[in-house]
């Protein structure tokens, strides 16, 4: 089979049977293109442990960062695995492929006290009961009162919330579901849209389920919920990329940093590894070294 034709096949193997979003399909399917523009449209059968070796130096001289050329590896090993598996390969080329190690940056956050202000500004300009401004303070509180990832707060609907425990059902990567708690705040920005905004908001549209309604009265998308919180988090201090997944690294720290466990945080944020949880563990690491610094005689 030629490589064109199974890397179709594999991307219909990872959306329907692997259940992974549209999104990460693309960027599978986007790496196996990368190979395909360096060995050709060969048969998958004849692709060798060179021909993969060429691929990476090539990537690497024109510019490819480390982070690049390692995830374009792991794509090519899933890839082959699964042709080995399908009868497609009859080796698979990948095994004694060698990527560069990956480094790992801490993610950035906000203090306690930069979220503080976005949020009460947030809720101003809610305070004059415009709708739209009522489901962005809702929004807000709610992606860092629960760590969820914006696709999660969109594709959510009104009867994923208890009121009542003060939770939401949530599915997340690979359609797993889970029930996050969210606190007082959240609860009280929830309510106050949901009576006051929402209903404005569907009325524009033809009717909704959806949790969090766009301008027009469909669902709100997750590039425009992105917007939103890129504008409402611009003032905050020390960001340095501004976006929704700022809100969720925040969040997953300062439950650290106030003594939640690590196992509940990964519970949280719908981690299907605690190692992928540890790195927040790195940023309060960092904050205790600091004030060791400051307060300790012999620092």
């Amino acid at each position: 089979m030629r490589l064109s034709e199974a890397s179709e096949s594999y991307g219909a193997h990872l959306a329907r049977v692997r259940r992974l979003s549209p999104a990460t399909v693309r960027a599978y399917r986007a790496d196996l293109r990368s190979l395909e523009g360096a060995a050709g449209d060969s048969d998958v059968a004849d692709i060798d442990l060179e021909a993969l070796r060429d691929w990476l130096w090539r990537l690497t001289e024109g510019g490819a960062s480390r982070a690049t050329l390692a995830r374009r590896t792991a794509s090519v090993r899933g890839f082959f695995a699964w042709a080995c598996e399908e009868g497609i390969a009859r080796a698979d080329p990948s095994l004694r492929l060698v990527a560069p190690k990956r480094g790992r940056s801490l993610p950035k956050v906000a203090t306690v006290d930069a979220l503080d202000d976005v949020l009460a500004r947030a809720h101003q300009r809610a305070a004059g009961g415009d709708a739209e401004a009522l489901r962005d303070a809702a929004l807000l509180e709610l992606l860092y009162a629960s760590a969820l990832r914006v696709a999660e707060a969109c594709a959510a609907e009104v009867d994923d919330l208890d009121h009542e425990r003060h939770t939401i059902r949530v599915v997340g990567k690979g359609a797993k579901e889970r029930v996050v708690p969210y606190g007082g705040p959240a609860a009280s920005a929830l309510e106050a849209y949901l009576v006051r905004g929402r209903r404005a908001l569907v009325e524009r549209g033809t009717g909704t389920r959806a949790l969090f309604v766009g301008a027009r009265g469909g669902r709100l998308g997750p590039r425009s919920a992105y917007d939103i919180v890129a504008r409402a988090l611009a003032p905050a201090i020390g960001l340095e990329t501004v976006g929704p997944h700022a809100l969720r690294h925040s969040a997953a720290t300062h439950l650290l940093d106030g003594g939640a466990d690590l196992r509940t945080v990964q519970e949280m944020l719908g981690h299907a590894s605690l190692g992928t949880t540890q790195i927040y563990t790195h940023v309060s690491a960092e904050k205790l070294t600091a004030a060791y610094r400051l307060a300790h005689p012999r620092a």
